[in-house]
């Protein structure tokens, strides 16, 4: 019997029936994330062990970026095949279901149900990064001075804040572009200039205004993270006693912090588009 016969096409249900697979993906994307997490503190510390005139640290920064590529390297090729092998079989389902609608729209939607695996292979693992990332950062810039890492999660609620309030539009909007994706094949064979004009505008306008919305968002987002690290450098520099080591570690950490804090609208934002197409390809009657 086909592992996804008669189960609702979510990504619950993939986790569910593929947990195996997934879970090994996702432990050598968090192996390797903690990996590429400490590689600025070992930076930092064989940089004032080479200016001592030591080779001790510099050793150890060589032993974690050797560590980092070979687990890297596993995660690919592991990844390509479990993650090629349940597209295939949640393709196979959803057009087994969908014998009764018109093939413009079992051509969408099949596209559309690979963006769930795409979720699990690149957004999620993405998600996890910037978690563990934060969490780093967020010790070691508590370790350096408290008022560093209070200025990095008072970055990060003002930015989760700035998304939440555009939850609702992109949904919205994501609907819209997927009610038009289904009508492509359709229009196509008709044949009719005007109708394909009129289809081709159409997603023109759609993505326009997920352009704009998706500029003004993340617009607010550097604004607030920018000033965070500004706030940092200058922390660091005129209230704190520390060597060039330490200060190059502080920024690499606040820089770490907002690269990881980014990853979080784009994850809600990807969550926002599939939520709609989850409710759209179970629709299959």
């Amino acid at each position: 019997m086909p592992v996804l016969k008669g189960e609702p096409l979510t990504i619950g249900t993939l986790l569910r029936k593929y947990f195996g697979p997934i879970s090994v993906t996702w432990a050598l994307t968090i192996i390797e994330t903690a990996l590429t997490a400490l590689v600025p503190l070992f930076i930092g510390f064989a940089i004032d062990d080479l200016l001592a005139g030591e080779l001790g640290e510099l050793q150890g920064l060589a032993t974690v970026l050797a560590a980092l590529i070979a687990v890297s390297v596993v995660r690919r090729v592991y990844d390509t095949r479990a993650y090629g092998t349940i597209r295939v079989e949640l393709g196979e389902e959803l057009i087994g279901r969908s014998a009764y609608i018109p093939i413009s729209s079992q051509n969408a939607r099949l596209g559309m149900a690979r963006e769930l695996v795409d979720f699990l292979e690149e957004q999620a693992p993405a998600l996890m990064n910037s978690v563990v990332q934060l969490i780093v950062s967020f010790i070691v810039l508590f370790a350096f001075h408290s008022a560093l890492a209070v200025s990095a999660l008072a970055g990060a609620i003002t930015m989760i804040a700035i998304y939440a309030a555009f939850h609702r539009r992109f949904f919205r909007l994501n609907a819209d572009y997927n009610q038009q994706s289904e009508k492509q094949v359709r229009i196509l064979e008709t044949m009719s200039p005007a109708g394909i004009l009129s289809h081709l505008t159409a997603i023109r306008r759609i993505e326009i205004r997920l352009s704009d919305t998706e500029a003004i968002v993340y617009g607010a987002i550097f604004t607030v993270l920018m000033g965070f690290l500004l706030f940092n450098l200058w922390f660091a520099a005129t209230n704190l006693e520390t060597t060039t080591g330490t200060i190059f570690s502080i920024i690499a950490y606040s820089w770490e912090f907002i690269e990881a804090a980014l990853v979080l609208p784009v994850t809600l934002q990807g969550w926002s588009r599939l939520s709609e197409i989850m409710e759209r390809i179970n629709k299959v009657a």
